[in-house]
């Protein structure tokens, strides 16, 4: 009698390690069932189409990696959808089948089966982190890459799908029907396509989101950002686990204390991240953008490449001999002082309202200052040779921005006649990509304009050899670029014949 008094203790734990053991066995043929339901395997499949369309010309292959860590937070919201939708249908199925009344003649209590259901969520929150990694790295790796990534941004993805996951087990406890899950999905998409698109995503209520985009496409360092990156993947991931154990509280485990005091701390996490995250930008990071913007001399690295000097932000450093390369292109082509003109060619953003700003930037009065934007690749290099020919051209951007006569013609042609197509750069260089009128001549300060003769002009020029026309233009240099210049003559200096229409600009 004596011993089996002795032995009794033993018992709880063998059966903790019993249930223990059951809830993971579970959790791992819920998580297989999970990841093979149509919903989330096409989840995965558009995400992963839509990584690969992103990543084929994701910033015409000269990504900033601050940039490229938020292009990773939109693929996941729809994984996480899929996933909300499949687990709530997986916690109904013995409800939906008529088995429910079988499980209270098991050891396996609803507790445990609900804390099941929310663990099987975790390897698809990891495969998302996958697909996170991979989808940051092929940008990462890719030879004109610069920047840095934020481990909060890359966070936002798997902890989505992890809030998504916990809120499917959460509503099928309290909601014991199967049409509910996907009018939740469908009020949440019709919620982010109209957010998306009324622009109603304004003010500090927008990081209770879990993605918050951007009104802006402009690139700026990375201390200039000013994002709570951090904040909100704290906001997201106590916001998650809050989900959860409310999930646990509703599925029975009511009576455990421990499930009520986590319920407590994730809950105060997930205040204090959406507090801390909405506090707005800190005052040294708006005296930073102050001071990029207005004076950015005072943070910029200068280097002299071929008698130019080039002044970038730090992570741009390495970008200057791309810039070298297009203007040495551009000055080639040029006759008289032009062909040696010493530049000085600044990075310029207007940094002072975050991602959130659009403003375009005036036009640089030194003489002889280009500038040169942030972002790299594609339209951005004939729009920043058509900076350099127009500060060669007539000495400075505001002139440049100002001008409405035959230098447009000169202009245009030096700007690409250096292009690996100039004729396909010509059409995509201008606002409405036609080839043919006038039309606005895109640029990081004031816009050119270019009048249907000059237009006319310039893409018969760049249909002939340009060693033909590069000799023309530097034999009558002086006259090209003179201020009293007319279309007229220009093309006439240059062999081109047609009517060309007066010089008036809209």
């Amino acid at each position: 009698m004596s011993a089996v008094l002795e032995a009794a203790p033993a018992a709880p734990q063998t059966q903790s390690r019993t249930s223990s053991a059951a809830v993971l066995a579970l959790a791992r043929f819920e998580a297989r069932r999970l990841l093979t339901t149509v919903p989330v395997i096409l989840g995965f499949l558009v995400y992963a189409a839509w990584i690969v369309w992103r990543g084929l010309d994701y910033a015409d292959g000269y990504p900033a990696l601050q940039d490229a860590d938020r292009a990773t937070q939109g693929g996941p919201l729809f994984v996480g959808l899929a996933v909300l939708l499949a687990v709530n249908q997986a916690v109904l199925r013995s409800r939906r089948r008529d088995t429910e009344r079988h499980f209270t003649v098991l050891v396996m209590t609803q507790a445990r089966r609900t804390a099941a259901h929310l663990l099987s969520v975790v390897p698809a929150v990891l495969l998302t982190a996958v697909c996170v990694a991979g989808q940051f790295g092929w940008q990462a790796l890719k030879p004109g890459a610069l920047g840095h990534g934020s481990p909060g941004e890359l966070l936002v993805g798997p902890l989505t799908v992890l809030a998504f996951g916990a809120a499917g087990v959460l509503l099928a406890r309290l909601v014991r029907t199967a049409f509910t899950a996907p009018l939740v999905v469908v009020f949440i998409l019709f919620l982010f396509l109209l957010s998306t698109g009324a622009g109603i995503d304004e003010g500090w209520t927008r990081w209770l989101t879990p993605v918050i985009g951007t009104a802006s496409a402009d690139t700026l360092p990375s201390d200039l950002i000013g994002r709570p990156a951090g904040w909100h993947a704290l906001y997201l991931a106590a916001l998650g686990l809050t989900v959860a154990l409310l999930a646990m509280l509703a599925g029975g485990g009511h009576r455990a204390r421990s499930v009520y005091a986590g319920c407590v701390g994730a809950l105060a996490l997930t205040v204090l991240g959406a507090v801390a995250q909405g506090q707005g930008v800190s005052a040294d990071v708006t005296a930073a953008r102050e001071r990029a913007t207005l004076h950015p001399e005072q943070v910029q690295t200068c280097v002299e490449r071929d008698g130019s000097r080039y002044c970038a932000f730090p992570e741009w450093r390495g970008r200057t001999a791309d810039w070298a390369r297009t203007v040495a292109e551009v000055q080639s082509l040029a006759g008289g002082a032009a062909h040696d003109q010493a530049l000085l060619v600044r990075q310029r953003i207007d940094a002072r309202y975050g991602l959130d700003g659009d403003a375009a930037l005036d036009p640089a009065t030194t003489p002889h200052q280009v500038t040169v934007s942030t972002a790299w690749g594609g339209n951005r290099i004939p729009e920043f040779s058509a900076a350099v020919a127009g500060v060669l051209v007539t000495g400075d951007e505001k002139t440049m921005g100002e001008l409405c006569d035959g230098r447009m013609v000169t202009i245009m042609w030096l700007a690409l006649a250096g292009q690996s197509d100039p004729i396909d750069s010509f059409k995509h260089v201008r606002l409405d990509d036609s080839l043919s009128g006038s039309a606005i001549v895109l640029s990081q300060t004031n816009p050119l304009t270019m009048t249907a003769g000059q237009t006319t002009v310039v893409r018969k020029l760049l249909e002939q050899p340009r060693d033909a026309v590069a000799a023309k233009v530097k034999a009558n240099w002086a006259e090209l670029t003179s201020p009293k210049v007319t279309t007229a003559r220009a093309a006439e200096l240059l062999g081109v014949t047609g009517k060309v229409g007066a010089d008036k600009c809209d």
